[in-house]
């Protein structure tokens, strides 16, 4: 099918002629033809499947009858995010540009008085996120009887990130007659819910499964422990295939420090999160864009609505914590057409994570191996036992409750009935562990049954008081799990120069 038989205006053909696009996608050929006949839709499909001009086409065609009056906006398309906001208004001024229709783009971090008076000269298109846009209606800019055309894009993401009860609030405020568009990439029971409050007698147009990667994307994973996963990342983006990238990472504060450690070994790199200032965020998307920057290091904020023509990768230096984040991150590649790959770093601790994207995509993820950097099982044992995600090994697991730890170093405690009491009391407990030889430390050491016993008769007998570091305690650390706390039974044994 070409976009010419779905009844769109001559002018949008042209403008979208102008663009490059000959075929409409299969979201775009499924919600066109009924946005135009005025029905409410529920649009399902994955990111990069050209949802944004499924909705933006015949919302031209369609407000080109009418005249926008002061405060008084004749749409409103409600976006998550401010880079999604500012997709959609660029989508507009591409394929409206020979329609005389006026927009208003309301998203925070730029001047709130600007966005006043283009409210006050009228707009018939009005884009916004929802925290904006309920800040000027509540300060009288924004008059809502005049809304015909309803759009809430992204409608997952608004869940994840807790916009809905703005967004009730807001669709509590517009006319009843109205149509409404309603999109999301992912199909849950709370979007469900909110489609049968917000659309009436809607047209369902999906086009994948609820839950399903872009089919442009081949994406892998990869099992390393995290000390190396910053090596690991490095040695992936240093690939022959490797054009540029877009890498994710679940928190504001690691996409700095991953940002200054790639550029530190040379990598053009920059960061975009939340915290930034709009003019910031909005510089280093567009640095981004034009290929100045070959990496963006971002958190899920930028995970939804960019559109980087030609993304070659994208990589997951963090699994998600939510599987269907998963879907949206590696949706960033693949699109209009193009081929792409998406990349995921996982530590053993990420196990549970990487079983919930499985679960909901319903297939596993080919995994594969970086030479010399791929976890060992030894890792994943260690992982199990909880070791800690910055690197180093956590605390050893305790075999029994704290409860009954205490209990038995309270009767080893008292076993000790023939210790002496008083000044001289610490060396004559600490004697019998100092006393041990080498074989029995090697014995103590290997044997996990040996492991429990030795250590809590030793706290017990020291008063509750941990034990001193020396200087085995990092080599012991390492290899035992035991941070840095070293119990007296795993310490090196005595050099005859030491003593």
């Amino acid at each position: 099918m070409r976009f010419e038989e779905l009844g769109l205006s001559p002018e949008v053909l042209r403008a979208v002629a102008d663009a490059g696009y000959i075929e409409p996608t299969p979201i775009q050929e499924k919600a066109i033809p009924v946005a135009l006949q005025g029905r409410d839709l529920l649009g399902i499909a994955q990111t990069g499947t050209g949802k944004t001009a499924a909705f933006t086409l015949p919302m031209i065609d369609i407000l080109m009858g009418g005249k926008a009056k002061a405060r008084m906006p004749r749409s409103l398309i409600l976006a998550p995010t401010r880079e999604l906001a500012t997709q959609t208004a660029e989508n507009f001024e591409i394929y409206g540009k020979y329609h005389p229709l006026t927009m208003a783009l309301l998203i925070g971090g730029v001047s709130i008085a600007e966005q006043e008076r283009a409210l006050n000269r009228g707009v018939d298109v009005l884009i916004a996120t929802p925290g904006r846009f309920l800040d000027l209606h509540e300060r009288g800019k924004i008059l809502l009887v005049g809304v015909k055309i309803l759009v809430i894009d992204e409608a997952d993401r608004m869940l994840d990130m807790g916009f809905i009860p703005d967004v009730e609030r807001i669709v509590r405020m517009l006319p009843p007659l109205r149509q409404t568009l309603f999109f999301a990439a992912t199909m849950s029971a709370e979007i469900r819910r909110l489609a049968d409050a917000f659309l009436q007698n809607p047209k369902e147009a999906s086009v994948d499964p609820p839950a399903s990667p872009a089919e442009m994307v081949s994406h892998v994973l990869t099992m390393v422990s995290p000390r190396d996963k910053q090596k690991a990342l490095r040695r992936l983006l240093d690939g022959d295939l490797v054009k540029n990238g877009l890498i994710f990472c679940n928190r504001k504060r690691e996409v700095d420090a991953l940002n200054r450690s790639l550029k530190s070994h040379g990598f053009e790199s920059a960061g975009l999160h939340g915290d930034m200032p709009q003019p910031a965020r909005t510089a280093t998307l567009e640095a981004f864009k034009r290929g100045e920057v070959r990496f963006l290091v971002a958190t899920d904020v930028a995970g939804r609505g960019l559109d980087i023509y030609g993304l070659s990768h994208v990589f997951n230096f963090d699994v998600p914590t939510h599987a269907e984040d998963y879907i949206h991150r590696i949706g960033r590649t693949g699109r209009a057409g193009h081929r792409g790959r998406a990349i995921t770093l996982a530590t053993p601790d990420d196990a549970k994570f990487v079983a919930a994207i499985k679960r909901l995509i319903g297939r596993e993820i080919p995994s594969i191996e970086i030479a010399g950097l791929t976890a060992r099982p030894s890792a994943t044992a260690a992982a199990a036992a909880g070791e800690e995600v910055g690197g180093a090994p956590a605390p050893a697991k305790r075999a029994a409750s704290r409860r009954g730890g205490r209990s038995r170093s309270r009767r080893a405690a008292r076993g000790a009935d023939a210790a002496p009491k008083g000044a001289d009391a610490a060396p004559a407990k600490r004697a019998p562990c100092a006393a041990e030889d080498q074989d029995q430390h090697r014995q103590a050491a290997a044997a996990a049954e040996d492991r429990d016993q030795p250590r809590k008769a030793a706290r017990g007998g020291e008063k509750g008081g941990r034990p001193r570091k020396n200087a085995g305690a990092a080599e012991a650390s390492s290899a035992f799990g035991v941070g840095g706390q070293v119990p007296a039974f795993l310490r090196r044994p005595a050099q005859p120069s030491e003593k």
